[in-house]
């Protein structure tokens, strides 16, 4: 009889963004929705992606209100043997995903407020749970069948739910230096928030297991692992009685007489008969042993049957319907420096944006797997990031733009785990994540712009780092909008963007009690953005 000790859990959950790098988001404004190349920006978004570009607006108090409607839908695939199904969706939707900056100006200084989701934002949804929660029940039938008792099919309920956000709040001044060079100091502080609900129950099971009357019907598996478990007891302790009932043959000096001649010892030929039945039928072999060798057969098997009960005790244990409903919080401080250099056609935007190192601490109302201990702290950092953005006056009606990301997060933690130890970013990744945006923008006329633009992602994490709870993709975006003046002091900006993941797929090598597998990953994005910024 082999051990089936199963471990079902859930596993920490990462929500990543919808453009930008693994943690952060750069889809901060609808002017970005619609042309993404904005780190060389003179407008009022600016405050976020180029804040020392702000001394090129003009004196007095700027608004802008912006909010995203976003929607992703995740697919992983998995070849898993034995599940029963070899697809998993999820969705994510983000109907508030709002940035609001604020900025005045005057004479050479410019100040400025922001606040936007820096990092994750919305929920993503699996209705049917995840690969690595299914193959753990999906096991469950293989492993009784090996133990020796047939089962064919599984069945269970599950749903997760996982939601990350970053909220940042960002202070700024600027000052214009001369006609060509301005500069820029900020501070943002970031409050990072996660939640986790979800549940895994009614385990179903078909066991044909005739001593207990289970003849292949779908039934509760924690109940049979619990009444197998007393079975195996019994018989334990069944076969430890027979052990000790010999030990007055040993005790008067019959040890060493063989089995079959046990009634040369005191046995009758009716307990001898029992003894090297029962010998076999648990496959051993009565021939050759002596009535001591026999009494060690006995107390090793029940010793067996002991462990394997205990372990079918585990399993009615693990079976138990799990459930987790846990949060968590921390908070981090990010200086911010910039410089823009304003010349007569184009304009050169750069920023850099130190690391913050955040500890996010458990909130935990329920939490049967173990995942998320109450009060304890995990690294969850915002890592650097620095941008270079050009923008250039081809003609009086047309702009071109262009930008660079790069994102330093090798140096930083997310919560990574290896052999049960957080470890850092490098542990897991190769290279730092970077992405690279372009734009048009074309004024029809002094009210209408119609503008467009790429943006391609590219992520530099391991085989190591992917797994169906958190993985990171490189991404194809396009992306088209338009502005409308209502006045000299009213703009609407409109923009959509759609983002195509590119697939990736990780090879999971056997590790027992777990064959070799390959899961897959895709996703794709959908953004809408309105946005309105008024000058006074």
């Amino acid at each position: 009889m082999k051990k089936t000790l199963l471990v079902l859990s859930f596993g920490a959950f990462a929500i990543a963004s919808f453009a930008g790098g693994i943690v952060h988001n750069t889809n901060q404004s609808a002017s970005f929705i619609r042309m993404p190349a904005r780190d060389a920006s003179l407008g009022l978004d600016g405050v976020f992606y180029n804040p020392a570009g702000l001394t090129q607006l003009k004196d007095g108090f700027h608004l802008s209100l912006n909010n995203q409607y976003i929607t992703q839908t995740r697919k992983i695939y998995t070849n898993f043997p034995g599940l029963n199904r070899d697809a998993f969706e999820g969705s994510v939707v983000a109907p508030l995903f709002p940035s609001v900056y604020a900025a005045y100006k005057t004479g050479k200084l410019a100040f400025s407020l922001g606040f936007n989701p820096v990092g994750g934002g919305g929920s993503a949804l699996f209705e049917d749970g995840l690969p690595s929660f299914e193959m753990q029940v999906a096991g469950i039938p293989g492993s009784l069948s090996n133990a020796g008792i047939q089962t064919t099919k599984y069945s269970f309920d599950t749903e997760f739910e996982g939601k990350s956000v970053f909220y940042g709040i960002q202070a700024g001044a600027s000052y214009q230096v001369n006609e060509i060079l301005s500069v820029s100091l900020g501070l943002r502080y970031v409050m990072l928030n996660n939640s986790y609900t979800g549940h895994l129950s009614d385990i179903m099971i078909n066991p044909v297991f005739p001593a207990l009357n289970y003849t292949g019907e779908m039934v509760s598996a924690p109940v049979f692992f619990g009444e197998f478990s007393g079975y195996l007891g019994n018989v334990s302790a069944n076969l430890g009685a027979v052990g000790s009932s010999l030990q007055p043959v040993l005790d008067g000096g019959g040890g060493n007489v063989p089995l079959s001649n046990g009634t040369s010892a005191g046995l009758t030929a009716q307990e001898v008969a029992t003894l090297q039945g029962t010998i076999t039928a648990l496959g051993g072999d009565p021939s050759s042993m002596t009535i001591a060798e026999a009494q060690g057969f006995f107390i090793a098997a029940s010793a067996n049957y002991a462990a394997n009960s205990e372990a079918m005790a585990g399993n009615a244990a693990a079976t138990q319907d799990k459930e987790v409903d846990a949060s968590q919080s921390g908070t981090g401080i990010v200086p911010i420096i910039g410089v823009n250099l304003k010349f007569e056609r184009f304009n050169v935007g750069l920023k850099y944006e130190h690391k913050a190192s955040i500890k996010v601490k458990n909130s935990t109302k329920v939490d049967d797997v173990g995942l998320y201990p109450d009060k304890a702290e995990v690294p969850s950092d915002l890592p650097a990031m620095f941008t270079a953005g050009i923008g250039f006056e081809a003609t009086k009606k047309l702009n071109i733009s262009a930008g660079l990301h790069y994102y330093f997060d090798k140096s930083a933690e997310y919560g990574k785990k290896l052999e049960g130890e957080y470890v850092k970013n490098d542990k897991v990744m190769d290279k730092n994540f970077w992405e690279f945006a372009l734009g048009l923008e074309y004024a029809i006329n002094e009210k209408w712009l119609v503008s467009a633009g790429y943006l391609r992602t590219q992520t530099g994490v391991m085989d190591l780092y992917q797994t169906d709870l958190s993985h990171s993709l490189s991404t194809n975006s396009i992306a088209a909008g338009l502005r409308y003046m209502v006045n000299e002091k009213i703009g609407i900006n409109l923009g959509a963007m759609n983002t195509a993941y590119v697939e990736d797929s990780r090879d999971f090598p056997a590790a027992a009690p777990l064959p070799a597998y390959t899961e897959t990953y895709n996703r794709s994005a959908f953004t809408m953005a309105l946005g309105i910024d008024i000058s006074f």
